[in-house]
Order: C-alpha cells, then sequence, then structure tokens
C-alpha cells in the first residue's frame, strides 16, 4: 500500500472528526450564573430562573450601614452611657451636643416627676442635671473637660465613627408611670349616708311600720 496514499486519508479522517466537533461545540450553549457569594460558575444547564433586575438599577444590597463597627460597639457594650436631662435645661442640651457631636451611642432618660428624681437619686445619687453614667462610673453635672476625659479612657473614639444611617434611640423616662385600671364603683361620687330612723309606734300605726 501506498504509504502517502494511508497518510492522507488518516489526515482526511481526523479533518472530519475536527470538523464534527466544532459543529458540536457552536450548537452547544454555555451558560454564565453568579452565586450568592459572588463566584461565577460556567455550565451547559441553564440557571434557575431569578426575577430581573431593572435596567439601570443594582440590585439591592442588605443594609448594614445601621451596624456600629465592631470596636466602637464593643466598648458600648463594655461601657454603656446613659443620659439623664430634663425640661428646659440647658446644661442637658449642652451634654447631649458633645455625646452627638463625638459620635457616643447613648441612651437618654428624661426626668419630670418625682418618680424620676427618686429614682435618678437611687441609681446615681445626683440631685441636679444633667448626669452622665459611663459603666458604673456616675457624672453629677455638665463638665465638657471632665466627660471627654472619662469617655476617653473608657475606649470612645475621639472622633464619630457612627455610621450615617445611624440613629439615636428616642428618650424615654426614667420612671415611666403605670395608670392602675379604678373601680367603676370608685369613679362614681359616694352619695352620704341616710341616717337611721327607729320607726316609732303612735296610735295610727301602732306596728311602727316605715313609709
Amino acid at each position: 500500500m501506498n504509504p502517502r496514499l494511508t497518510s492522507r486519508r488518516h489526515l482526511a479522517a481526523a479533518l472530519t472528526l475536527a470538523l464534527g466537533l466544532l459543529a458540536a461545540g457552536a450548537s452547544a450553549q454555555v451558560y454564565r450564573s453568579v452565586g450568592p457569594d459572588g463566584r461565577i460558575t460556567f455550565s451547559d444547564t441553564p440557571p434557575a430562573a431569578q426575577p430581573a433586575t431593572p435596567r439601570g438599577q443594582a440590585p439591592a444590597a442588605a443594609d448594614t450601614s445601621a451596624a456600629l463597627p465592631y470596636a466602637l460597639r464593643q466598648t458600648a457594650q463594655r461601657y454603656p452611657v446613659t443620659l439623664y436631662t430634663g425640661t428646659n435645661c440647658e446644661p442637658c442640651a449642652s451634654g447631649r451636643k458633645l455625646l452627638s457631636e463625638r459620635g457616643i451611642p447613648f441612651t437618654e432618660k428624661t426626668i419630670d416627676t418625682s418618680a424620676d428624681v427618686a429614682a435618678l437619686q437611687q441609681l446615681t445619687g445626683a440631685d441636679s442635671l444633667p448626669a452622665l453614667s459611663i459603666g458604673q462610673q456616675q457624672l453629677k453635672g455638665f463638665s465638657a473637660t471632665e466627660w471627654t476625659q472619662y469617655l476617653s479612657a473608657a475606649g470612645y473614639p475621639a472622633q464619630s465613627q457612627l455610621p450615617a444611617r445611624w440613629q439615636a434611640p428616642a428618650p424615654t423616662a426614667l420612671a415611666p408611670q403605670t395608670v392602675k385600671p379604678a373601680a367603676a364603683a370608685a369613679d362614681a361620687p359616694a352619695s352620704p349616708a341616710e341616717p337611721v330612723v327607729t320607726p316609732r309606734a303612735t296610735a295610727t300605726n301602732p306596728a311602727g311600720i316605715r313609709f
């Protein structure tokens, strides 16, 4: 057998096989998918249907911006800050401003009633406003220098690290009053007791019956 003829036949067969593979590859479709973790995979199987995202709009991401940074969260858990304020109290407003501008996550308790005053004295020993608690440390009255020193000693940052969407909780009363339901009879005005008159027997009413 002619070696050149055999070689040509092998070459033709190889070309035919290659063309067939190319044609098969051209007809097959490759799908690209992105997993929840951002990993990209390729497959010949279509990915599961997912809701389409409107053109020009990025997929919504989980809002975690309101969470405190780790270091700040650890400090706030170890040394929670509570501000005690009253109505029409300029030093209270100054203390609140200092905490807000420094980015201190704090809880505000209002002192408006005698029950609030008693609770404040029991908790902090303070009899004037504002008062500030930093962990177990109690500060009476507003002093920017003193408050700053104690906040720094507790580990709070000098500059605000609060997320842009972070919001302080609304102020609440230190000793909220609870209204107890009163009995219906207690709301009604008490009627004066009717004097007890002992009937007396008379000639026309010998049995002493009272009409």
